[in-house]
């Protein structure tokens, strides 16, 4: 079906997800270590248990290509082009104008959220769907520039998400042109967080593109005069505490005892011991460098507090943030104590499969998500305050200082942002005008406090998961899914059936309407 492509270059890929962790190294490890043994029981025992685990594997089979963009789709005087990656899956595609799934590629390598998103492959079958993941500009192997794309801002300037959005549109109109049967396919877009953000925008700004958009814990609201900045941290140290009140100001308390601890060149020694670390701390630098990094750790586990081990951000058991509490009990202890019973909980984040042999707060998640395309974009119009107190959460104070912000951002990439973009392209709060999009938000998520959690219309409708984190509803089913979830996917695929049948219905009464006008008219000639 997809031989009208075939002139682009196209390595075929298949990648495992090992059930309910989304890891295609695992299941490749799994078949290795099947082979393993220093006896012929051990062997059978490895093999039996192998054959096991195996069965709990399934793969995503697509194809890779790559389409010819325009760097700058909004003017005439700039040629730059690049190349950027999609993959296709049309194995259950009906070829006479099924639906096409698309993926809108957010911050981070395509593949990550080709394992991520089983949601899209479950449901293809039944909708008899093609499936494609577009890969976001500046991320991944889609570079317009090469190396060079993130060296100044004359190179940097075009990776926004207007840029992008053009990008998928140029994308699809070709998909549609060039592949047989696909010119009348309607087109759903799937998201989750920044690519939930992509795919509500998407359906806004080009409702002649994409017919409806599921748009998973997508925190269109996360920006100034619109959210409160302290929401955020709120709703993660909610998390920890409902777990164990403990646990939350074992977290609370860790700040002072770093300060403590790491107040002389011994005890920096100590903690770079204690906590094994790769890099020694030797700096005030140093020491809030490893700050962030816990920010982003604790952040991290509400996020992906799943009910089942999953592999998103790090490989973790289910229910994360109760493993984490369950080494953070006693607040009461002297600052090192403190923070050797912390490390046991931060283990569970960074080293949870026992193969880390060191802690490097230089890699807070997997590695194919992008920390320097997001800080660009966050320092240019993503502009989301986050503020804390220390005492509604457990992080160390912090208010939100714009000036300093924007300071530190042009220091870094030469640019000062603008706080204000986002809601003047895309409408921040009032999106009354839009029409065909879910918006869906589990409750454990801390992104939820920026997510639409109302109905804005008959059309944009807002789906609750009580017990959901981070874009769960957009992962593939798992036995461990409470109910709220399972129910989230129902809706969602019955806002999609009616989204493909309202456009067959006009398609079809559009081509009904032009055939009885051009019969008319030929009946009409003598």
């Amino acid at each position: 079906m997809l031989s009208e492509i075939e002139s682009q270059w196209r390595p075929s890929a298949r990648y495992f997800q090992q059930f309910g962790s989304g890891n295609p190294a695992l299941s490749l490890s799994v078949q290795c270590w099947c082979s393993r043994g220093k006896g012929v029981g051990e062997m059978l025992l490895n093999a039996l248990l192998c054959t096991v685990l195996l069965c709990f594997c399934h793969a995503y089979d697509y194809d890779t290509y790559f389409y010819k963009q325009k760097v700058d789709h909004f003017s005439f005087a700039d040629p730059d082009s690049f190349t950027q990656r999609y993959l296709i899956n049309d194995e259950f595609w009906d070829s006479n104008g099924g639906p096409i799934f698309f993926y809108a590629g957010n911050e981070g390598d395509i593949t990550l959220f080709v394992d991520n998103t089983g949601f899209m492959w479950d449901i293809a079958p039944e909708f008899n769907a093609m499936v494609v993941f577009a890969e976001h500009r500046y991320y991944g192997v889609s570079m317009p520039y090469g190396n060079e794309s993130f060296s100044e801002p004359k190179y940097t300037g075009y990776l926004t998400s207007e840029q992008a959005l053009a990008d998928y549109v140029e994308l699809i109109t070709y998909l549609k042109t060039a592949i047989s049967g696909a010119e009348k396919s309607p087109v759903i877009t799937f998201g989750g967080s920044y690519g939930g953000m992509l795919a509500a925008w998407f359906r806004m700004k080009y409702p002649h593109i994409v017919q409806g958009a599921i748009a998973a814990s997508a925190p269109i609201l996360q920006f100034i005069d619109i959210t409160p900045c302290e929401n955020f941290g709120q709703l993660v140290t909610t998390d920890f505490a409902t777990e164990s009140k403990e646990c939350a100001e074992v977290i609370r308390r860790s700040w002072a005892a770093i300060d403590s601890v790491t107040s002389d060149d011994a005890g920096k020694t100590w903690l770079t011991n204690a906590w094994s670390l790769c890099e020694p701390l030797k700096t005030q630098e140093d020491i809030k460098a490893l700050k962030d990094y816990l920010v982003n750790v604790w952040t991290n586990l509400a996020m992906i507090d799943y009910p089942y081990p999953a592999n998103f951000l790090a490989p973790l058991p289910a229910f994360p943030i109760k493993v984490v509490c369950s080494h953070l009990t006693n607040p009461e202890q002297v600052p090192t104590a403190l923070l050797q019973e912390l490390f046991e909980g931060l283990s569970v984040y960074f080293n949870y499969t026992g193969e880390a042999k060191c802690l490097d707060s230089n890699q807070q998640a997997d590695v194919r998500l992008d920390d320097k395309g997001w800080d660009f974009q966050a320092c240019t119009e993503m502009v989301m305050p986050f503020c804390y107190d220390g005492i509604n959460d457990f992080f160390e104070p912090a208010p939100w200082d714009f000036k300093a912000f924007a300071e530190d951002c042009y220091n870094k990439w030469g640019v000062y942002p603008r706080p204000f973009m986002v809601a003047h392209m895309y409408g921040g709060k009032d999106i009354s005008a839009a029409s065909n999009i879910v918006f869906s938000n589990g409750l454990l998520d801390p992104w939820s406090t920026g997510g639409v959690l109302w109905n804005v219309s008959d059309t944009v409708v807002s789906v609750i998961i009580p017990e959901g984190a981070h874009h769960l509803d957009l992962r593939g089913s798992n036995p461990g899914d409470p109910q709220s979830v399972i129910d989230a996917r129902i809706t969602e695929k019955a806002y999609i059936k009616t989204w493909i049948d309202d456009y067959t219905y006009k398609h079809n009464k559009s081509k009904h309407d032009k055939d009885e006008l051009h019969e008319r008219f030929q009946n009409k000639i003598p």
